[in-house]
C-alpha cells in the first residue's frame, strides 16, 4: 500500500482544521476481512466502532512487549477523537493491507539484492508478508493508521451533521463524542449510519499539539491484562481433547534420525503417542511433564553427516573469510592514496554466537479437523508461519487459519518457523489437537544465533588524531540471505536471486558504516560460511558492528591523546543529532573524559532515524567478572508516539546490551551448542544490573525506530568503560577478562 510523503500533503481547513491528503488518489486494492460482530461497524482495514463506543484497532504487527499494542492505537485514537478509556485492540488477520516491507527490507537485506526495491516492495505486500521486526512498526504504519482515524472522524463528522443539520465541516471531535457549538453526539450512537457517507477526496489530519493524545505517555492497554494473568500467550490456549508435545531434534548440520525406542516412551503414564520425522521425533502426552519424560525414555539417536561443526571450525571459516575476497559496502576518497607509505593503527574484533534470551520457548497449538488446520502460535511472521504449516502437511496455505498470539519476549527467535511446522503435522498424525513446547535446552541447541564476526579495522592519523581514513573488513555469515531464505522459501524472486552471484549481505554489515565523516573509507563484506544456522537478534547486526566501531574509534582516540568524546564529536560534521545525544549523555552521567582510573567509556551509534549515545560505568570484580555499574543514555528518535513506551524499550535494550556484552554467548562442541540452561546465560539480576537512566531528547522529526535502538551502543561504551577502568582492552564479545 503506498506511503504518503510530506510532499503529498497540503495545509488546508475542514474538520478539526489540519493536513489534507488526497485520498481517492490512493488506491485501496485490498478489501479488508475483519470479523465484525452485531454490535460493530467496520470502517476500513485498521478500525471499529461498537454502539456503546468502544474504540477496536486492529494492529498488524505482534506484540512481544515493546507496546505495539498501545502505540498504534494511540496514533489511530490521536486521529479519531478516540477516549482513550474506550480503546481495545484486536490481532489484525493475514492481508496484504497489513504487509510490512519496510521489515522485510531490514530482515532479508541480502537476500533480495538484486531485485529493485519498487518491485520488491510491491511483490511482498501482495503476499501479504506481515513481520514485526527492525524497529518498523511506526515507520511502516503511521501513516496508513494516521489516515485510518481521519477518515472515521470525517464519517463521524458527517452523519452528526445531518442529525444536527450542520455543515460537516464546522464539526470537530474529542474524547468519544463529536462536537458543534456546545452539543455532543457519542460515536457509538453514530457509527452505523456514519458508515454510509463517502470519505472525501481530499482527507483532513490534524496538526498541532493542542489537545493530541500522540506525545503523551498514556497507560499501556495491554499492562492490566498482563498484571492480572488474563493475557492468553500461546501455551495458554486450551482445546477439548487436547495432548501436549515435547520435540527432541538432531545436532548442527545434515542429520537424519537413526533410532529411538517406541516402547520405552509408550510405557511411561499419560503418553498418547510418537511421531518420527527425518530431522526430529515428538511424544505427546496428556501433560507436558510426561511428554518430556516420555522424550528421555525414548532416547533417540541421530546421525550427522560432513564434518565436525565446533568453535575452532566456526574461527578457521571466519579467519579464511577475512583473507578471502570482500564485497564492498562502502566508499569514500582514495583509499589507497591515504594508507601509501603510512603508519596505520590496526586492531582486530571478534564476537563470538549470542543466544536469544527470550523467557517462551516456541510454542504451538495445533488443531487439524475436516481437511483445514488452526494454528495459535507466537510469531512475529504469521504469513511464514502459516505457509510453513501448510507446506509440512501439503496444502494450501488458505487452508490454514494463523491465531498470532502474544509473544513472551522473543528478541527476534519467533520469526523462525519450525515450530509450526512440528506441531502442524502433531496434530494431523495424532487426529486431535496438540500443544507443542520446545524445551528450554531444546531451544538453546536450536537456536538460530546472532551471527559470529571478525573484523580487521585499519586507519591513518594524521595531525592532532584526525583520520585521514579508515577500513573496515568484516567476516560474517550472510545472515539475511539465510533469513529470506528460511522464511521465504518458495518466493520467486528469492529465488532468481540467491541464483545470482555473490555479493556483500546487507543484513550483515547494518550499522558498519561509521556515523562520522572521513576523507577516505573502505567497508567491505567477507561472507563466511561457518555451517551454523543464524538469524535475526534483537539490535541487528549493529550489535557487533557498533562494538566493532566504537571501540575502534576509542583506541584511534587514545593513539592520538584525544579525549574520545569531543574526539567523536568534531568528526560528526552535519549530524547535529548525534553530537547532540553525546554531550547530554557525557553531561549526565558526569563525564571524566574516559581517563585512566574513571571506570568510564562512551559510545554512541544512529539506527533506523534515531540516535543514541551511551556512557557506561564498568569494571572487573573480585572474582573476575564484568561488572556494569552504570549506564546513561540519551536518545533522539523523533517525535514520540507515547514517551513512556519509548523508555521501557531504551531500558531494556540497554539491560539486553549488558546481557550480550558479558553473556548470552555459547561455543559449539561436535556440532551442538554448550550453553542450554537459561540460568548458564549469564543475564543480568536485580542483584548485578546496572542503574539506568534514560533521556529523551525532543525532535519534531520523523519517528525512528526504538526496538532496536538501546543495543548497539552498550557494549563498545562498556569495553572502553572497562579499558579506562583496568588499562586492558578487551576486543572480543561476551567480554571476559583474561585470567
Amino acid at each position: 500500500m503506498p506511503t504518503l510523503s510530506r510532499r503529498t500533503v497540503l495545509v488546508a481547513g475542514g474538520a478539526g482544521v489540519g493536513l489534507v491528503v488526497a485520498w481517492a488518489a490512493w488506491p485501496r486494492r485490498y478489501a479488508p476481512n475483519l470479523p465484525v460482530a452485531a454490535d460493530e461497524t467496520l470502517f476500513g482495514g485498521f478500525l471499529k466502532i461498537a454502539r456503546d463506543g468502544r474504540v477496536i484497532v486492529a494492529v498488524p504487527q505482534v506484540e512481544h512487549g515493546q507496546g505495539v499494542y498501545t502505540t498504534l492505537p494511540q496514533i489511530v485514537a490521536d486521529e479519531l477523537g478516540a477516549d482513550w478509556r474506550a480503546v481495545a485492540v484486536e490481532p489484525a488477520p493475514i492481508n496484504p493491507l497489513y504487509a510490512n516491507p519496510v521489515a522485510a527490507n531490514v530482515l532479508f537485506a541480502g537476500g533480495f539484492d538484486h531485485v529493485p526495491t519498487g518491485l520488491r516492495d510491491e511483490h511482498l505486500t501482495r503476499g501479504a508478508l506481515m513481520l514485526t521486526a527492525g524497529s518498523t512498526s511506526v515507520r511502516r504504519f503511521e501513516q496508513s493508521l494516521r489516515e485510518a482515524g481521519a477518515a472515521a472522524r470525517v464519517l463521524l463528522c458527517k452523519a452528526a451533521a445531518a442529525r444536527l443539520d450542520a455543515d460537516w465541516q464546522a464539526c470537530d471531535t474529542a474524547d468519544g463524542f463529536v462536537v458543534l457549538d456546545g452539543r455532543k453526539l457519542r460515536f457509538g450512537e453514530l457509527a452505523e449510519a456514519a458508515a454510509s457517507y463517502s470519505v472525501p477526496d481530499e482527507l483532513p489530519l490534524r496538526f498541532g499539539d493542542e489537545g493530541r493524545l500522540t506525545g503523551r505517555s498514556l497507560p499501556r492497554l495491554d499492562a492490566p491484562a498482563k498484571i492480572d494473568g488474563s493475557a492468553n500467550f500461546a501455551a495458554d490456549i486450551r482445546l477439548p481433547d487436547m495432548v501436549f508435545a515435547s520435540v527432541r531434534q538432531g545436532p548442527i548440520g545434515d542429520t537424519r534420525l537413526r533410532s529411538f525406542d517406541r516402547a520405552a516412551a509408550e510405557g511411561v503414564r499419560g503418553v498418547a503417542g510418537v511421531v518420527a520425522r527425518d530431522t526430529w521425533v515428538a511424544v505427546a502426552a496428556n501433560n507436558w511433564w510426561a511428554a518430556n519424560r516420555a522424550l528421555d525414555a525414548l532416547a533417540p539417536r541421530f546421525e550427522t553427516r560432513g564434518g565436525v561443526i565446533d568453535t575452532a571450525s566456526i574461527d578457521r571459516s571466519l579467519d579464511k573469510a577475512l583473507e578471502g575476497e570482500g564485497y564492498r559496502v562502502a566508499a569514500a576518497g582514495d583509499l589507497s592514496a591515504a594508507f601509501a607509505g603510512a603508519r596505520l593503527f590496526t586492531a582486530d574484533y571478534h564476537a563470538a554466537l549470542a543466544l536469544h534470551p527470550s523467557l517462551e520457548t516456541p510454542t504451538a497449538t495445533a488443531h487439524w479437523r475436516d481437511g483445514a488446520l488452526e494454528l495459535w502460535i507466537a510469531t512475529q511472521a504469521p504469513t511464514s508461519a502459516r505457509d510453513a504449516a501448510a507446506a509440512a502437511l501439503g496444502v494450501a496455505a488458505t487452508q490454514v487459519t494463523v491465531h498470532a498470539m502474544l509473544v513472551g519476549g522473543s528478541f527476534g527467535q519467533a520469526l523462525e518457523t519450525g515450530v509450526a511446522a512440528q506441531a502442524a503435522i502433531l496434530a494431523r498424525e495424532l487426529k486431535r489437537p496438540v500443544q507443542l513446547t520446545w524445551s528450554r535446552g531444546e531451544t538453546a541447541l536450536r537456536d538460530r544465533f546472532r551471527a559470529p564476526a571478525r573484523a580487521r579495522m585499519s586507519a591513518r592519523l594524521g595531525a592532532g588524531g584526525a583520520i585521514l581514513g579508515w577500513q573496515a573488513k568484516i567476516a560474517a555469515p550472510a545472515t539475511g540471505a539465510e533469513l529470506a531464505a528460511r522464511l521465504l522459501p518458495d518466493n520467486p524472486l528469492r529465488r532468481a536471486a540467491a541464483a545470482l552471484p555473490g555479493g556483500a549481505d546487507g543484513y550483515a554489515m547494518s550499522g558498519a558504516v561509521p556515523p562520522y565523516a572521513m576523507p577516505a573509507l573502505a567497508i567491505d563484506h567477507h561472507p563466511a560460511a561457518i555451517g551454523v544456522p543464524v538469524g535475526h537478534l534483537r539490535g541487528l547486526a549493529d550489535g557487533y558492528n557498533a562494538f566493532f566501531t566504537e571501540c575502534f574509534i576509542d583506541e584511534l582516540a587514545q593513539g592520538g591523546g584525544n579525549e574520545p568524546m569531543s574526539y567523536r564529536i568534531a568528526m560528526l560534521g552535519g549530524n547535529a543529532r548525534l553530537a547532540r545525544c553525546l554531550t547530554t549523555a557525557a553531561a549526565l552521567g558526569g563525564w571524566q573524559g574516559g581517563v585512566a582510573g574513571s571506570a568510564q567509556g562512551i559510545a554512541c551509534h544512529a539506527l533506523a532515524g534515531s540516535f543514541i549515545a551511551v556512557m557506561a560505568e564498568a569494571r572487573v570484580d573480585e572474582a573476575g567478572r564484568v561488572r556494569v555499574d552504570r549506564l546513561v543514555a540519551a536518545v533522539d528518535c523523533g517525535r514520540a508516539i507515547n514517551p513512556d513506551v519509548v523508555r521501557q524499550q531504551i531500558e531494556g535494550g540497554l539491560i539486553l546490551g549488558v546481557a550480550l556484552a558479558t553473556g548470552c554467548a555459547t561455543r559449539i562442541e561436535r556440532n551442538l551448542a554448550t550453553t542450554r540452561l537459561f540460568g548458564d546465560f549469564a543475564l543480568p539480576t536485580l542483584a548485578t544490573a546496572p542503574e539506568v537512566s534514560v533521556e529523551l531528547i525532543p525532535s519534531n522529526a520523523e519517528p525512528g525506530g526504538v526496538s532496536d535502538l538501546g543495543i548497539p551502543a552498550v557494549a563498545p561504551a562498556v569495553a572502553n568503560a572497562l579499558r579506562a577502568a583496568t588499562g586492558t582492552r578487551l576486543r572480543s564479545l561476551p567480554l571476559q577478562p583474561r585470567a
